[in-house]
């Protein structure tokens, strides 16, 4: 139910509107407008890749995941809200609500992925990821749903977008409040706090312990490193989708609207159809099928063609769901038992520091080529490619046999 909650937030904010709407409104259409964004966003997941190791070895350390979340859960919805006060021009304003409630999703979603391990076995991991996921991109066609039926309703009655996108932002934060109640009222925190002894003082110590035996988890190692160049890839897709549409292929808001709404639809189907067989297929053969349909995506993509972009985008629904559901699958199956939330703080690292890398270089490449998209998208391809031959290292049986060594 949390993934379904906090779906919304990158569904409607992230992807379909709000990055749309501050590129074209808030900041104009200046040259500097999808730079802007992108550097937002980046600033947020540096926040995140200086704090989540940390979190996550504090709620180990304390047990404290859940009463975590719940303060990330508070926040993302109150920051969420927020955005309904940006209008255009208030350039300042919308990159601050953004980098906060950016923040506070990207920590909750390194805090719920840590449960994983603790609800599933052993075997079924990429099938309890896969479930979670899909469910999680129903979640985000409840909030896209509502935010364009009140869009549509809003245009019909001749409503500029700076008047129909605070009420979108308004919706998704309410969706999400009310569909993350069940997460805290159900779910229980299986963990026990560690000793005061064995504690080390304090979550870095945990952190550093964790660093100074990085070698020995050397398969974790190398997929975390994927991890920092294939989502680099799907963080710039995710990120700048909405802003492609429009800028390169002259889509309408609501055009947009529709095209993420599809997209959600193939990718919970690819998060639960490639969770079915992850465990059975491997997680290594699976991730890197996912990432050669994304390199079959950016060249339909680059194409520029309005049909070829609508197929592409049923090929991005389908890997973007199994994808994203066999990475935290992955981490899971390679996290020492007891230290999930620390090693998952570690997989929200590589992920965020992938979120800049992706975004950012689009951005550049888009300013310094006078807004040619075709060619920022190009070299989003390269990243898959990375990823691909960096996975192809990792070896997860023995993975996971150094997983459930002693420690030390």
């Amino acid at each position: 139910m949390y993934d379904f909650a906090n779906s919304g937030y990158t569904t409607v904010v992230i992807t379909a509107v709000f990055s749309a709407y501050f590129v074209a409104e808030v900041a104009q259409k200046a040259p500097w407008a999808t730079f802007a964004w992108t550097a937002a966003l980046s600033l947020s997941y540096l926040a995140i890749m200086f704090t989540a190791p940390i979190l996550g070895a504090y709620a180990d350390a304390h047990a404290a995941k859940k009463r975590l979340l719940l303060f990330t859960t508070i926040g993302c919805v109150l920051f969420t809200a927020a955005l309904a006060c940006v209008g255009r021009g208030d350039v300042a304003l919308g990159i601050l609500f953004i980098v906060l409630s950016n923040y506070c999703f990207g920590s909750g979603e390194n805090l719920i992925a840590a449960f994983l391990p603790e609800l599933a076995r052993e075997g079924s991991i990429g099938r309890i990821s896969g479930w979670g996921w899909s469910l999680g991109y129903f979640g985000g066609l409840v909030s896209l749903g509502a935010s364009l039926a009140y869009v549509m309703s809003a245009q019909a009655a001749g409503a500029p977008a700076t008047e129909f996108v605070p009420g979108a932002m308004l919706i998704t934060a309410a969706i999400f409040a009310i569909a993350s109640l069940p997460t805290f009222v159900f779910l229980r925190e299986r963990a026990v706090p560690a000793a005061p002894s064995s504690r080390g003082g304090n979550a870095l110590a945990l952190l550093r312990d964790t660093l100074k035996h990085a070698r020995q988890y050397k398969d974790l190692e190398r997929f975390l490193l994927c991890v920092v160049f294939y989502q680099a890839g799907i963080q710039t897709v995710v990120a700048l989708a909405a802003i492609y549409a429009e800028q390169a292929l002259g889509f309408t808001t609501r055009e947009t609207l529709i095209l993420i709404l599809l997209v959600n639809i193939t990718a919970a189907a690819g998060a639960f159809l490639f969770g079915q067989i992850q465990d059975r297929v491997g997680h290594v053969r699976m991730i890197v099928l996912t990432l050669c349909g994304w390199l079959v995506a950016i060249a339909l993509v680059a194409v520029q063609s309005t049909l070829l972009f609508w197929i592409s985008a049923n090929v991005v629904g389908l890997c973007l769901g199994a994808s994203q559901s066999a990475a935290r699958a992955m981490v899971g199956y390679l996290s020492p038992p007891g230290r999930s939330g620390e090693f998952f703080g570690l997989w929200g690292l590589a992920v965020k520091l992938s979120s800049i890398l992706g975004p950012i270089t689009y951005g550049l490449v888009t300013w310094m080529t006078g807004g040619a998209h075709r060619i920022a998208m190009l070299v989003t391809g390269l990243f898959f490619i990375a990823g691909i031959v960096i996975v192809a290292t990792v070896d997860t049986e023995r993975g996971r046999r150094t997983a459930l060594e002693p420690a030390g």
